[in-house]
């Protein structure tokens, strides 16, 4: 059976102010079902690493908070810590980026809380009995929450394709140690040719697992979290994955954590296509958009959602002068055209096959 997914186009005038349709795909999606009352609703958010500046905005937060609060429950808007090193690793540094990118109190009206404690240690198992993991590590303040609204930015991603509602659910969920059972067998390779043993990734490793040798970077992988911050920050783009051998597993494993993260809870899902920019809000800076803004789409189904998003995504022409330099045409696939080496519809079709959600939807524009 086909879910349902909301879909209100950006148009200017009226109601038509994103910010009005943020509220009204609340009410058409029916959210207000999810919502207990007097018991707390989290609110899964990305806050953007320092520099980014293309994650979802506090503003339309502010309308899934005030919605909460109408259904009589008790919201607050949380992420868990980065693997990588960078403005997010511990719940302070979090919380401060957070605070800057204008998701305080004041703007949001809704407490910030960092679901894996300071430093990641703050989580709980959620049973999944799939291929990969029969259980999985998800985050205390997410796990213990009856309820959720999902916020997605929908952009792309150099090792999920894209990143959407499944890879919010599933990376953004798990602590540290959720992040690197999902990472595992995923690690990174250095192309000696190309090396220049700057040391930039050195400095930036979070486990201590690289050193420079002989004149160029060497990688510990009994140390490698494969977090693969060091591939990010490469100044030489001389550090990758072996997408071919591992891609697929990462995916899977990525799936199944999503899956784990939806356990015992409500769940609506937001995913906006807008400024949809070829890398993770995860990077300290936002690329040029691939395609122009589209919409905002809600469901209740997180496989439909993204499904219904990355079909979108690729109906646009795309924009040239970008990182998109082929499948510019509509029709074509855009997130192939930035990350040739990875297929993101492999979430949908593996999220399908464990119940996580399907791939078949109705497209209902407001």
């Amino acid at each position: 059976m086909a879910s349902s997914v909301y879909f209100a186009r950006l148009k200017a005038g009226g109601d038509g102010s994103a910010i009005a349709r943020v509220q009204q795909l609340f009410d058409e999606a029916h959210f207000d079902r999810l919502i207990t009352a007097n018991a707390p609703t989290a609110i899964k958010l990305h806050f953007g690493e320092e520099g980014n500046d293309s994650y979802v905005h506090p503003a339309f937060v502010r309308q899934v908070v005030d919605k909460i609060k109408a259904c009589g429950g008790k919201p607050f808007i949380t992420d868990a810590n980065t693997l990588y090193t960078g403005s997010r690793q511990n719940a302070i540094d979090h919380m401060n980026t957070a605070i800057e990118h204008g998701f305080d109190y004041a703007v949001v009206r809704a407490p910030l809380v960092i679901a894996d404690g300071l430093a990641g240690e703050w989580y709980g198992e959620a049973q999944v009995g799939k291929k990969h993991f029969s259980s999985v590590r998800i985050a205390g303040g997410i796990l213990s929450s009856p309820s959720m609204i999902v916020m997605s930015h929908f952009k792309g991603h150099g090792l999920a394709g894209f990143g959407g509602a499944i890879k919010n659910l599933g990376m953004g969920c798990a602590p540290g140690a959720g992040k690197m059972d999902q990472h595992k067998g995923m690690l990174p390779i250095v192309n000696e040719a190309s090396c220049v043993a700057c040391g930039v990734c050195v400095e930036v490793c979070p486990r201590g697992a690289i050193t420079i040798e002989e004149g160029v970077s060497h990688i510990n992988r009994e140390l490698c979290a494969g977090c693969g911050d060091c591939m990010m920050r490469c100044t030489t783009s001389s550090i990758s994955f072996d997408l071919e051998r591992y891609g697929r597993t990462f995916i899977e494993m990525l799936t199944e954590y999503a899956f784990g993260a939806t356990s015992g809870k409500a769940i609506g899902y937001f995913n906006f296509l807008l400024q949809i920019t070829p890398d993770c809000d995860c990077v300290p800076w936002s690329d040029a958009p691939i395609v122009q803004d589209i919409g905002i789409l809600a469901s209740i189904d997180p496989v439909a959602i993204d499904a219904a998003s990355v079909d979108l995504v690729n109906r646009q022409q795309g924009l040239p002068g970008t990182r998109l330099t082929r499948n510019l045409a509509p029709g074509e696939d855009k997130f192939k055209g930035v990350w040739g080496e990875t297929d993101g519809t492999l979430q949908l079709a593996y999220g399908e096959e464990i119940g996580l959600g399907t791939r078949s939807y109705d497209l209902i524009e407001l």
